[in-house]
C-alpha cells in the first residue's frame, strides 16, 4: 500500500483519538449507527458538541479513510527511484499507439515538426509514408496479413532506418521474431518487385534524358553524360560471418555482397544490381549484370546523338578505372595523372561527374542504416538492398532532407583486361574518349 496513504490514515486515527479518546473507530461506527436510527430527526446538536461526540466524528473519519483507501488502490505504483532509465514499454509501439500517432497526434503538430518526428521514426516524412502505404496496400491485402498495412510497413521501415534486428523489433512490438522476419521479407520483396519498375528506370525518354545530360554538362562540361556508375560492398552481419564463404569477403576484409548502382545528377538511381559476393571485382560484376547485356546488345536505345569531332556520341555512363572502357561507359585515361594536359583535364571532369554516385551511395547508407550492417538472411539480402534503393529514390524524388553521408574507404581495384568479345567496343570507346578530351580542352582553353 502507498506509504503516503498509510501516514494520512495514521494521522486521522490519532486525531480521532484526541477528539474522542473513549472509543475506537470500530465501536464508534457501531454506536453511531445505533444513534442515527434511534434519534429523532428534529433533534439538534450544537457545533461544539460534535467535536466531543462519539458518533459523528468517527463516521466522518472512517468515510474519509475509505475514500482515500479506494484512491490508493486505483493508483499505479510509483516506479523505483533506483531505476535511472526505465525500459521502453511495448505499449508505445502497439497498433493502438501507432494509430493514435498517425491519425490524431500527428495532425496536431505543425507540418515541419510532424514530418521531422515521423522521419526520425521511419526514415521518411509522413506524406511520403502515406504514399508508400497507398502503393503497397493492394499487394499486402492479398497476403491476408493479420496486421494493418500501415503498421506492418512502419515496423519494417523502422528496422531499415535504424538497422534493428528482428529480435529487437519483436521485443518492441510484442511480436514473435519469426513473424517480424516474415513481414520484413514480404514488404522488402514488394519494394524490390512491385515498386522497382516505377521508381528505378533507365532514362530512355527524351525529355528526362535531355534534363540529365544538360545537368551533367553544367557540372562537368562534358556533353551527353547520362549517369555515373559505382559498386559498393554491403556488409553482412558478423554473427553469420563464420558460415559465409570466403568469396564474400571484400577487399576491406569483411563479408559482404556487392551493390552496383547507376545514378543521375540528382543522386537518383536509374539502375540497381545486386548479383555477386563481395569478393567479386567491379568489372566482373558489371559484365554479369542485365544492364551490360542490354547495352552491348543494343536493347537500350537512347534517342540523343551528338557529333564531336566526327564521332557520333550517344549518351554514356562514367566510371572509375575498375570498369572496362566501352563506348557507353567511359573511364579515365590514367589513375595517377600521367596523361597529356587534355587527358588529365578530361579525367578531372569525369571524376567530378562520378562523384554524384559516390554521394548517392553515402546517402543510401546514411538514410537506411541497415545497409551498414545487414542483419537479414543471405537469401534475403539482395531484395532488402534493392528495397532500400527504391526507398532512397522515393526520398530523393520527394526532396526529403538529405542525412549525413555514410563514409567508407575508397576501394580501388586493378584495371580490367579487355575481353575478346569487347575489343571492337574498346577501340571505339578509346577514340571517342580522346575526341571528347580534345574538344573539352579546346573549349576550356579558349575561354
Amino acid at each position: 500500500m502507498d506509504q503516503s496513504f498509510l501516514l494520512m490514515l495514521s494521522n486521522l486515527i490519532n486525531l480521532h483519538n484526541t477528539l474522542d479518546p473513549t472509543t475506537s473507530l470500530l465501536t464508534d461506527t457501531l454506536s453511531s449507527t445505533t444513534t442515527t436510527t434511534t434519534s429523532s430527526p428534529s433533534s439538534s446538536t450544537s457545533p461544539t458538541s460534535l467535536l466531543y461526540s462519539s458518533s459523528v466524528a468517527p463516521l466522518l473519519f472512517f468515510t474519509i479513510a475509505s475514500v482515500l483507501s479506494y484512491i490508493a488502490s486505483t493508483q499505479t505504483p510509483t516506479p523505483s527511484t533506483t531505476t535511472t532509465t526505465p525500459p521502453t514499454t511495448t505499449s508505445s509501439y502497439s497498433v493502438s499507439a501507432f494509430r493514435a500517432l498517425s491519425t490524431e497526434h500527428i495532425w496536431s503538430l505543425e507540418g515541419p515538426l510532424r514530418d521531422a518526428q515521423w522521419r526520425s521514426l521511419y526514415g521518411l516524412s509522413y506524406p511520403v509514408f502515406t504514399a508508400v502505404i497507398d502503393k503497397l496496400k493492394p499487394h499486402i491485402a492479398l497476403s491476408n496479413l493479420s496486421l494493418p498495412t500501415d503498421y506492418a510497413v512502419a515496423m519494417v521501415l523502422s528496422r531499415l532506418a535504424h538497422g534493428l534486428s528482428a529480435k529487437t523489433v519483436a521485443n518492441r512490438y510484442s511480436l514473435d521474431p519469426y513473424l517480424v522476419s516474415k513481414i520484413t521479407n514480404m514488404v522488402t520483396r514488394l519494394f524490390a518487385t512491385k515498386l522497382y519498375p516505377e521508381f528505378i528506370q533507365i532514362p530512355v525518354g527524351r525529355r528526362r534524358l535531355v534534363e540529365i545530360t544538360q545537368s551533367f554538362e553544367e557540372l562537368t562540361s562534358l556533353p551527353n553524360m547520362c549517369g555515373a556508375i559505382d559498386t559498393t560492398p554491403v556488409k553482412l552481419h558478423s554473427t553469420s560471418s563464420n558460415r559465409i564463404p570466403q568469396t564474400y569477403r571484400c577487399r576491406s576484409g569483411y563479408p559482404s555482397v556487392l551493390l552496383q548502382v547507376v545514378s543521375d545528377h540528382n543522386k537518383i538511381f536509374w539502375d540497381v544490381c545486386v548479383r555477386a559476393p563481395g569478393g567479386t571485382d567491379d568489372a566482373t560484376h558489371f559484365r554479369d549484370s542485365v544492364l551490360y547485356n542490354r547495352l552491348t546488345s543494343g536493347d537500350v536505345v537512347w534517342d540523343k546523338v551528338i557529333n564531336v569531332r566526327g564521332h557520333h556520341v550517344r549518351p554514356y555512363v562514367v566510371g572509375d578505372w575498375c570498369y572496362p572502357l566501352l563506348p557507353f561507359l567511359l573511364t579515365p585515361f590514367s589513375p595517377n595523372g600521367m596523361g597529356s594536359p587534355a587527358q588529365n583535364l578530361f579525367d578531372g571532369m569525369l571524376m567530378k561527374g562520378r562523384s554524384v554516385v559516390v554521394d548517392a551511395i553515402g546517402l543510401l547508407k546514411g538514410r537506411w542504416k541497415i545497409l551498414q550492417d545487414l542483419n537479414v538472411g543471405l537469401n534475403h539480402a539482395p531484395q532488402t538492398i534493392v528495397a532500400c534503393c527504391v526507398l532512397h529514390n522515393l526520398c530523393q524524388i520527394a526532396s526529403e532532407p538529405e542525412p549525413e553521408l555514410w563514409k567508407e574507404p575508397d576501394e580501388s581495384g586493378p584495371q580490367p583486361r579487355v575481353l575478346d568479345t569487347e575489343k571492337s567496343f574498346y577501340f571505339f570507346g578509346e577514340s571517342l574518349r580522346q575526341a571528347l578530351a580534345d574538344d573539352l580542352h579546346q573549349k576550356l582553353s579558349s575561354r
